[in-house]
């Protein structure tokens, strides 16, 4: 569920969402999700001071709260 969200969320926000990448790795006590867009689109994702990336880490956290795993995003370049 949680990587549909982002990829979801990050294809609504970049000009190319044909390269967007999200790759989830599981873990026993937390989920690590890796997200790649293009290179002009990070700072998109990113948003100013950090307040896109900030939103989709805290919509992460109450998405995974029933299931007692940590999620943590990863934004590559």
């Amino acid at each position: 569920m949680e990587k549909e969200l982002v990829e979801y969320v990050a294809r609504s926000l970049v000009d190319e969402p044909d390269q967007v990448e999200v790759n989830m790795i599981e873990g026993e006590k937390s989920t690590i999700i890796e997200l790649k867009v293009a290179a002009d689109d990070i700072g998109k994702v990113i948003g100013k001071h950090g307040r896109i990336a900030k939103a989709l880490r805290t919509i992460l956290s109450a998405s995974s709260s029933r299931s007692g795993k940590r999620v943590v995003l990863e934004i590559l370049d």
